[in-house]
């Protein structure tokens, strides 16, 4: 069954602006779900659409398929935390990729068996199928070498943020000079391909190349700025599949494609600017070098101050004006409803509460917007960074649960720290700091935080659920 090519437009253009409408309901949480919705019908449309118009396969296998991949993510959506989206995410990025270099790859072989079978030349058949002949050859180059970047770096990152291997930075001089080599590698073997797209092997080839450039562009990133990584490899992503739709010369993939390479790189860019980090180094996993900052024990010893719920509560009985400041660790404790319950308690007694959150808290642009609105805390509560630190000194207690390198002093006072120039939320101003963390170990970045043993800074240990379940216990006993 072949759909009129008008209708099959029109059914695609429908998809496109279903997809336009789902990114931008995402930009806010009260129409997050809505837009994710949208989303999703757009993406249905689009298959449903090349299925019935294509049949490329036998229903046998489609359906098979399709059954596959919904029972997988279906498992996925429902078994992973949000303190692991960032690794799935990374995954999902991974792969788009590769399935982008391998459906042009299918394609490319298509290509030659067809042109041997009608006696022409690959460059005659695409051209009789109505396609650009540079275009379409080009399309499928470019779809193995950023699909191949895509898999292995997503595949990279995700080993990194699950802990996998360690999330340092690895600078080896022979691995730039590695990365070099398969760089001109992989521009001369797409060379070959442009040359001769009968030789199938140059594509695959080409392919592995970029397998091992992946690998070379995110070794040299360090967990703290592996946010940044995730958003790129999202465009490359964006960028394989939209190559893959002019190989294939389906519209709604082109377009698909575009959208999520564009507003990945704009992400990326956002991210960027919100670390301090220059997108050209990001592109090229090139990233400064660092020195060898103080020890914890030269800046934690005789100077950290702990204290018990009962005597933060004390603090809380006095204060006017509360700002809590939520991390990676609140989210791994599952603590945002205890959390919000803490903030109820406050505000009963008339005292101001608000949330100062750090564009990259929680690994992942809107970590924690997500985490305070599944538990229901009130958006306009949600300050953002710059706001929060305009009016820092007027805060009588700041409670970080949770964070690390997103209120880490280092960022500002010491040009060689790996986080050296990222914004932070500058809690140090407040009156008084309470940090609620498990121990002194340092955050993605590996370093010490020298807050942690400032004068006007407590430290409560304890898991962050726990301890604010404690806190509040305190309060109201008091």
């Amino acid at each position: 069954m072949d759909l009129d090519p008008n209708l099959r437009n029109v059914l695609y253009l429908a998809a496109a602006v279903l997809f336009m409408f789902g990114i931008k309901g995402l930009t806010h949480p009260r129409t997050a779900v809505r837009g994710n919705m949208l989303g999703a019908l757009g993406m249905l449309t689009a298959i449903v659409v090349t299925l019935i118009d294509k049949q490329m396969l036998g229903w046998g296998w489609i359906i098979g398929g399709l059954a596959l991949g919904s029972g997988v993510g279906a498992y996925v959506a429902i078994k992973i935390q949000m303190t692991g989206m960032p690794q799935l995410v990374a995954l999902y990025n991974g792969f788009g990729g590769i399935a982008s270099a391998l459906v042009a790859g299918a394609v490319l072989h298509g290509w030659i068996h067809g042109a041997a079978d009608d006696g022409l030349s690959i460059f005659e058949l695409i051209e009789n199928g109505g396609q650009s002949p540079t275009q379409a050859v080009v399309a499928t180059m470019a779809s193995g070498l950023i699909g191949g970047i895509t898999f292995s770096g997503s595949v990279l990152a995700f080993a990194k943020l699950q802990q996998l291997i360690s999330g340092n930075p690895i600078t080896n001089p022979l691995l730039k000079i590695a990365n070099g080599l398969c760089t001109i590698g992989a521009i001369g073997v797409a060379i070959m391909l442009f040359m001769h797209p009968e030789q199938v092997g140059w594509y695959w080839a080409l392919v592995v190349l970029s397998l091992f450039v992946g690998v070379f562009l995110v070794l040299p990133i360090g967990g703290a700025d592996m946010p940044v990584v995730i958003t790129l490899l999202n465009s490359y992503s964006g960028i394989a599949a939209a190559a893959t739709g002019f190989v294939l010369n389906n519209t709604v993939l082109i377009i698909a494609g575009s959208l999520v390479g564009a507003s990945g790189l704009i992400l990326t860019k956002v991210m960027c600017v919100a670390m301090n980090r220059s997108l050209t180094n990001v592109l090229f996993g090139v990233m400064a070098e660092v020195g060898v900052g103080p020890s914890s024990d030269e800046i934690y010893a005789g100077k950290v101050k702990a204290a018990s719920p009962d005597e933060v509560a004390m603090l809380f009985d006095t204060a006017r004006k509360v700002l809590i400041v939520p991390g990676y660790g609140m989210a791994a404790a599952q603590a945002q409803h205890v959390v919000r319950d803490l903030a109820n308690l406050l505000e009963s007694r008339g005292v101001e509460v608000e949330y100062g959150i750090h564009p990259v808290a929680g690994r992942m642009p809107g970590h924690m917007n997500v985490l305070l609105a599944e538990a229901d805390v009130p958006y306009d509560q949600l300050k953002e960074m710059d706001e929060v630190n305009a009016t820092m000194e007027q805060v009588d207690v700041a409670l970080v649960i949770g964070a690390n390198d997103t209120v880490n002093p280092s960022a500002q006072e010491d040009p060689t720290s790996p986080i050296a120039g990222m914004p932070i939320i500058d809690v140090g101003k407040a009156r008084t700091v309470v940090v609620v963390k498990r121990s002194l170990s340092p955050g993605f970045a590996g370093i010490p935080n020298p807050l942690f043993a400032a004068n006007n800074t407590l430290m409560m240990f304890g898991d962050g659920k726990k301890a604010v379940l404690e806190l509040i216990a305190a309060l109201k006993a008091g």
